[in-house]
């Protein structure tokens, strides 16, 4: 596949997807539906090998990523088979042609050429219809219900019952995102197959039998529920557990009736009033193909897109539900200008003309450039980017900073970073496209995750993942500080690492010859074995190292999984202070003129910059001069009181931002720039395989590389970057790079700090829908995210008098989060707390991160429970916490 837009096709950068042919299996099978003899491989469906030859058979049930179930029966057809004797012989009554295998010889005859399979479906759509609602008009699913459809083409044209129908309260809130109705349900169990084959999630099942049955939320001693609880978990309905999964969006897209709806879609419009779009989701490095349905330039709904190579059909409900922060009331829209007053000091930002705007950024990134104070010796303009950018917009702002700026202080790391890492992704990412895939996922025997928690980083390789681990193909071992519930799913093996320790454990693998260490060594050295690692081991060192080792040693591939969408675009064009684009390194001179011939120019600044948070240290330390700033987040960096500062301190800031942030309140000029919806362009998966999607909604708003084009004219330099058509033209000429790489890191792991009484050392990790700001504006997915607890083995909770439930208080000199306690089993004298959920902002409140040390206490209310103070200010037992 190659990038794909209205305008070119590129890039080598990041080069195409190799077609994966299946191969078909020796053993076949011959036989006859409706006169036309196929042949097939062995095991395949009749009603698969029908679709195959285009004959279409009604159902509803049948699903092509589900175990056939054999359950709606409107699949019926008329089979005959060979006897004995060698003659066929009619089978005593119609069949489900979708549990039904094709054998040698076999003669099917569909409804298009048998009066009784004829017969039998529309006796079955009669039978479905008895107590089906007649609200066509006001269903969700009207106009594009495959009931609606098969009602008229396989049933009968009049109805034979008279009777009441049966009713049930409607509708009732499964999740505060998912709405059920049950009397429209047809018991395909499309739903709850998927909840328990695909995403391991079995909050719905049948419930009751006969003319009662129905689908619904069990309750507890029902069917065993155990794990995290969700936020809305208060607002449902008590007799069952509500439908908490990151991926209950899908059953909604399968449902074939409207029995199952969305509450944010509910009512909103009607198919055919929509125009649909393809896209690609833009939360995670997954590149999910989705289907954004919009009416009058207001996106309605996304859906899933059809996609066998990365999502099949299926997204995570972030990717399908999270879309309002697009279309916020806080979108900037105009480019804004920061006022002085009388006496000089910065006023209020105001709306300006793009061409006063452009000025005034002009000007203030030339004289930046110029030294701030003649005794500092570490000036100029930095250039910090968020990792949610399309391949091409993170081409300019590279660009941007090397020819216009002339620095290499640029840095697309938004979250916890680090010198290894960095050299990791020069080394082993850079460049090298394509080496693992999802199809590598499902074929793997053996996968070793390491600072990775799949489902809430990588949803759709985590799915993935869960098939193969179904289908008994693959192991998944974990190197983490708990086994999750994802892992859990996985039927995944954990090996314990306190954080900060996954290097001693992964040198730890080859080793070892016995226990999982053994175990896990053996599995790594089969063929097609894979290690996957995290961006969260940036703040572990000598992890990389030690995994670049472990696959040295095993013969595993490695591959890297960051979180977010943009990152790994960012690697490949160089938007890293030691890297230039296609993997090549700053400090090669053969290198920089290869760029410096593509981009025009005689020379490129020739030092490594520096990184993000050097970046920051300079700015707030004032030797800074200016900061181009795109799309960045405080709440993401590693210390956001640090980036406030900077922000505070620096000259000069110009923002290319959606929405306010505390970015822009901070900026002298905001420049507004497009959201994905708006514009086209391409995204990254971390394979290195590109997504290329079009713009969806007419705006006048501009991406990312046209304003930096804009930007570079007024400072007086041909960016060239001012078409989707010019940059991939650009990428197209640049290629890859196959001279030397960046060295490998070679970081040794460290001591394992010594832990006083009273503290604990800290593990983190973002949950899949936590307060991030791309989930803004959606208050019925909210609350199916996770709440907030603090994890702590039975031994730490035993040290400090803790039980399950009771408010624990982690803290550092910064500030206190107190949540929860959830007893769980993992290492002693740790404490686990989500990264950035409701009640629980690690970074900003405790200025900590992964790895370092925290007082842990039981909250004050709990002493005064056990008679320990007197807990006067302690807030209420009841009072919730993370909602």
């Amino acid at each position: 596949m190659t990038i794909t837009s209205p305008q070119q096709t590129a890039t080598p950068l990041v080069p195409a997807a190799p077609v994966e042919r299946a191969v078909a299996p020796a053993d076949t099978v011959t036989f006859t539906i409706d006169g036309l003899e196929t042949s097939v491989p062995k095991g395949t469906l009749v009603i698969r090998a029908a679709e195959e030859i285009g004959i279409q058979i009604p159902r509803f049930c049948d699903h092509p990523l589900l175990a056939p179930a054999g359950a709606c029966r409107q699949c019926l057809v008329e089979v005959w088979t060979p006897g004995r004797d060698g003659n066929l012989a009619k089978m005593p009554k119609p069949q489900a042609s979708c549990t039904l295998e094709a054998t040698p010889g076999m003669e099917v005859r569909t409804q298009h050429t048998s009066a009784e399979a004829d017969k039998a479906q529309q006796g079955v759509m009669e039978l479905l219809l008895v107590n089906h609602p007649l609200d066509c008009p006001v269903c969700d699913k009207g106009g594009e219900c495959p009931l609606q459809n098969q009602a008229m083409s396989n049933g009968r044209a009049t109805s034979r019952f008279v009777d009441i129908k049966r009713t049930f309260p409607k509708p009732i809130s499964i999740s505060t995102q998912i709405l059920l109705d049950r009397e429209r349900c047809v018991l395909c169990q499309r739903c709850t197959r998927f909840s328990e084959e695909v995403a391991g999630d079995v909050w719905i099942d049948l419930q009751k039998r006969g003319a009662h049955q129905q689908i619904g939320t069990f309750d507890a001693d029902v069917l065993g529920f155990a794990g995290d609880v969700p936020t809305g978990a208060a607002t449902q309905d008590t007799t069952g557990r509500p439908f908490a999964s990151y991926f209950s969006g899908n059953t909604v897209q399968i449902c074939p009736v409207g029995a199952l709806t969305s509450a944010a879609y509910r009512f909103r419009s009607r198919p055919f009033d929509l125009v649909s779009t393809p896209g690609i989701a833009e939360h995670d490095s997954q590149g999910s193909a989705i289907r954004v349905d919009h009416r009058r330039g207001v996106v309605l709904r996304r859906l899933a897109g059809d996609d066998p190579t990365v999502n099949h059909e299926w997204v995570t409900d972030k990717d399908r539900f999270a879309f309002a922060w697009q279309s916020a009331p806080d979108r900037i829209t105009t480019p804004l200008v920061r006022a002085r007053n009388a006496d000089g000091t910065p006023g209020e930002l105001e709306p300006t003309s793009w061409v006063e705007a452009l000025d005034v950024a002009a000007a203030g990134l030339l004289a930046a450039q110029a030294p701030v104070d003649p005794r500092e010796e570490a000036v100029g303009v930095a250039v910090l980017a968020g990792g949610r950018l399309t391949l091409e917009d993170a081409y300019a702002y590279s660009k941007l900073a090397r020819v216009a700026l002339d620095t290499n202080d640029v840095d697309g790391r938004a979250r916890p970073h680090s010198a290894e890492e960095e050299a990791f992704l020069g080394h082993h990412v850079a460049g090298r496209t394509l080496e693992v895939t999802f199809a590598d996922l499902d074929r793997a025997p053996a996968v070793l995750l390491v600072g990775l928690e799949a489902e809430e980083e990588a949803g759709i390789a985590f799915l993935r993942l869960r098939s193969a681990v179904v289908k008994k193909r693959t192991r998944v071992v974990s190197v983490a500080a708990l086994a999750s519930r994802g892992l859990q799913r996985l039927a995944g093996t954990l090996l314990a690492a306190a954080p900060g320790t996954e290097a001693e454990v992964l040198d730890g693998i080859v080793a070892s010859a016995e226990g999982a260490l053994g175990d896990t060594a053996a599995a790594l050295r089969e063929q097609g074995a894979l290690v996957l690692v995290g961006e969260r081991l940036a703040a572990s060192p000598g992890a990389y190292s030690a995994a670049l080792r472990l696959t040295a040693r095993t013969g595993a591939r490695l591959a890297w999984v960051p979180r977010r969408v943009g990152e790994r675009a960012a690697v490949e064009v160089g938007l890293l202070p030691s890297l230039l684009p296609g993997g090549r390194p700053v400090a090669d001179s053969a290198a920089r003129v290869d760029i410096a011939a593509v981009w025009g120019v005689e020379h490129l600044p020739e030092t490594p910059g520096r990184s993000t948070g050097e970046i920051l240290a300079d700015a707030a330390a004032g030797r800074l001069g200016g900061l181009v700033v795109g799309g960045l987040e405080l709440a993401d960096l590693p210390d956001p009181a640090l980036a406030r500062a900077a922000l505070d301190r620096v000259p000069f800031v110009v923002s290319l931002e959606v929405r306010r942030s505390e970015v822009t309140d901070r900026a002298d000029v905001v420049l507004p720039v497009a959201p994905p919806v708006e514009k086209g362009g391409t995204f990254v998966t971390w394979e290195g395989r590109p997504r290329p999607f079009p713009q969806a909604l007419v705006s006048h708003e501009l991406a990312d590389h046209r304003v930096l084009d804009r930007l570079a004219d007024a400072l007086g330099v041909e960016l060239g970057l001012g078409s989707l058509a010019a940059v991939h033209a650009e990428l197209d000429q640049l290629g890859g790079w196959d001279g030397a790489r960046v060295e490998a890191p070679t970081v040794p792991a460290p001591e394992p700090p010594a832990v006083e009484a009273g503290h604990a050392v800290l593990a983190t990790w973002h949950q899949l829908l936590d307060a991030g700001r791309l989930q803004t504006g959606e208050p019925f997915l909210a609350g199916t995210a996770k709440r907030a607890v603090a994890r702590l083995s039975a031994g730490t909770a035993e040290q400090l008098g803790l039980a399950d439930g009771d408010r624990v208080a982690v803290s550092t000199d910064a500030g206190t989060i107190t949540l929860p306690a959830a007893v769980t089993d993992m290492p002693d004298l740790v404490v686990w707390l989500p990264t950035n959920s409701v009640g629980s902002a690690v970074r900003d409140t405790l200025h900590a991160d992964a790895g370092d040390l925290v007082r842990i206490a039981a909250a004050p209310h709990e002493l005064a429970a056990a008679g320990v103070g007197d807990g006067e200010d302690a807030p209420g037992r009841d009072e919730e916490v993370g909602a």
